[in-house]
């Protein structure tokens, strides 16, 4: 066999693995930032490595370790199909049973995740992450009253309809960039105080690959600003 033959071999080999891949689309929400994407800055240094800040952040690496932080965009289900409650079990839901990676510390009931101050009933701008573009519906939801930061996220906790929801939203930036994302106008729930979370899933229409997310908020006046991020600080249980 020539080398040419051997080259051309290999190389076909090495496209039929990477087309075969099961997680060909990617990203997470910007704004209000995932715990998987606030983390991810919290942690990375000059030098690439994932060392965390943030006591919440810290405790999900020391559960699962830091390939959930550098694959930050990655917390999917590629069979979801949009699937929600009865399929993701209750307590898995900010790590959306995810089987690829190990996202299982984002989990983590506590009140001290990165957190972005919002307004109720405000409109403000949302920016998801596209690491890789795709048609679909993102759907957003908010925890109910009832909620409490220290207990594991079940889907009894969520709101049943979303406050938002958009189809094939616009786009700037490159993919597979921190930079490129998904941006829309959405206006927040009304009659909301203190500490929540804001679940997106995003349901692709070309695949049953589905994306789940939590973003921990707390309506206090804010409009957008991020705290916890670069900030160490007393462990919560």
């Amino acid at each position: 066999m020539t080398i040419g033959v051997i080259v051309a071999a290999l190389s076909a080999l090495v496209s039929a693995v990477v087309l075969s891949s099961p997680a060909n689309a990617h990203g997470a929400p910007m704004t209000p930032g995932s715990r998987t994407y606030l983390c991810w800055k919290d942690g990375t240094t000059s030098s690439g490595a994932i060392q965390p800040k943030n006591p919440a952040c810290a405790a999900a690496v020391a559960k699962g370790g830091t390939n959930a932080l550098y694959n930050w965009f990655a917390v999917l289900r590629s069979d979801g199909a949009g699937r929600m409650s009865g399929f993701i079990p209750d307590g898995q839901l900010c790590s959306g049973g995810a089987i690829v990676y190990d996202f299982s510390g984002f989990d983590l009931a506590r009140n001290d995740w990165p957190v972005t101050h919002l307004t109720s009933g405000a409109t403000i701008q949302f920016k998801y992450n596209k690491w890789a573009a795709h048609p679909g519906t993102f759907r957003s939801y908010i925890t109910k009253d009832s909620w409490s930061p220290t207990r594991a996220l079940a889907w009894s906790d969520l709101e049943s309809t979303p406050f938002d929801s958009v189809t094939n939203p616009p786009s700037v930036g490159s993919v597979g960039t921190e930079d490129g994302h998904y941006y829309w106008d959405a206006r927040l729930p009304s009659g909301k105080s203190g500490r929540h979370i804001i679940y997106t899933v995003w349901q692709r229409s070309d695949s049953n690959e589905t994306f789940y997310s939590c973003s921990d908020v707390v309506f206090d006046g804010g409009n957008g600003e991020v705290t916890g991020v670069g900030q160490t600080g007393t462990s919560s249980p």
